[in-house]
């Protein structure tokens, strides 16, 4: 059976790396947990280094946050549906809200529930994703910030979440400029400008994010230590956290491209690297069956782990490895290894038929770095 490890170790070190990032800024934080689904014992053991609060998009992840996280923070990332509002009032802390009429309906439910609930307003700032106008902010929040059973904990933005944008200061200051409006106007304090995400912390690295961007949304670069600007892993951070293990199924010498026609039409993208070899339509080579396909994860998101091999294709079931000119001693059942991407991660962990294994770190490993971090 295919299996996605977690390294508990790898994913402390980097909360630990990130959390003194964080303080240095002056700022908190959440976990973004899309990535791992709601996996139980990823989320307890989570909830133990030091993670003060989770976010995620799915209410049934939060359920799960919920019972393996006690006393966490549980904050709801995508904006709520009117047929969710109890659900989100009676499981989440806070939500971000871009829509009005929403806003009402949490009001009342959380006034049914006796309960306070807190929101984040989401500005658009060029993403093109979530958010109100600006022109509409002053508006917006004069309607709402009154309200009885609403905490406006502080306005928000998604940049770089959708478009690809790279986000740039000047979107930053735009949020800080807009809170002090808000605060003159409405003589209300804001304490949080929510806008940082994984794709925010090579500008906050550099030196060039504003002092009052005070709240960060991080999964991916916990997870797989991204460095989503310029490519690569950021500084100190672990890329090993997870790794996928898929069984070998069939080893043969074969050719290196396929005979006869080819069809314009497939079901996926299933060619990806074509060999680049003088002569290659009869040039052979040995090709490694691996029992992972299309439906289980994004093919495109796998690197191997060793460098030598080269995905050549994938269909629904299966991929096909070009390793080389020999077999490398490959055999039957043995575990070929992947790093992964985001989008094949989050597919792959949302995927029933892939086990889910958590390493526990050795007790050794952890007091070392809880040392280091000190």
């Amino acid at each position: 059976m295919n299996r996605v490890t977690i390294d508990a170790a790898a994913l402390r070190h980097n909360i630990h790396i990130i959390d003194g990032w964080m303080k240095e800024h002056q700022a908190e934080w959440a976990l973004v947990a899309k990535a791992i689904c709601g996996h139980p014992e990823t989320i307890s053991a989570l909830s133990k280094m030091g993670v003060g609060a989770f976010a995620d998009s799915r209410l049934r992840n939060l359920r799960a946050i919920r019972n393996n996280a006690p006393g966490k923070g549980i904050w709801y990332l995508r904006l709520p549906h009117l047929g969710a509002v109890s659900e989100v009032i009676s499981m989440t802390d806070v939500s971000l809200n871009s829509e009005e009429e929403v806003i009402v309906e949490l009001n009342e439910e959380a006034g049914r529930q006796g309960k306070s609930h807190g929101i984040i307003v989401m500005i658009e700032v060029g993403d093109l994703r979530e958010g109100i106008v600006p022109g509409r902010l002053v508006e917006f929040y004069e309607n709402i910030f009154r309200l009885p059973n609403i905490r406006v904990l502080g306005i928000g933005a998604n940049i770089g979440c959708l478009s690809g944008a790279v986000p740039n200061p000047d979107q930053f200051m735009q949020l800080a400029l807009y809170k002090e409006l808000l605060e003159l106007k409405f003589k209300k304090k804001l304490p949080l400008i929510s806008a940082g995400a994984s794709s925010a912390l090579p500008l906050l690295l550099e030196g060039g994010l504003p002092q009052g961007i005070n709240h960060f949304r991080i999964g991916e670069a916990v997870f797989l230590g991204t460095d989503l600007v310029r490519g690569g892993i950021l500084p100190g951070l672990r890329s090993d956290a997870i790794t996928l293990e898929v069984e070998v199924i069939e080893i043969k010498e074969k050719s290196l491209i396929p005979m006869g026609d080819t069809s314009l039409i497939t079901p996926f993208e299933t060619s990806f690297e074509q060999p680049d070899i003088e002569g290659s339509a009869t040039r052979r080579g040995y090709r490694a069956i691996v029992s992972i396909g299309q439906l289980d994860t994004d093919i495109g998101g796998l690197t191997p782990r060793n460098p030598q091999f080269k995905i050549a294709g994938a269909s629904s079931d299966v991929t096909v490895l070009n390793i080389g000119e020999e077999d490398m001693g490959m055999k039957l059942g043995d575990v070929v290894k992947f790093d992964v991407n985001y989008s094949a991660l989050v597919r792959l962990m949302n995927n029933s038929y892939t086990e889910r294994v958590l390493l526990p770190e050795p007790e050794r490993a952890r007091a070392k770095v809880e040392l280091a971090h000190a």
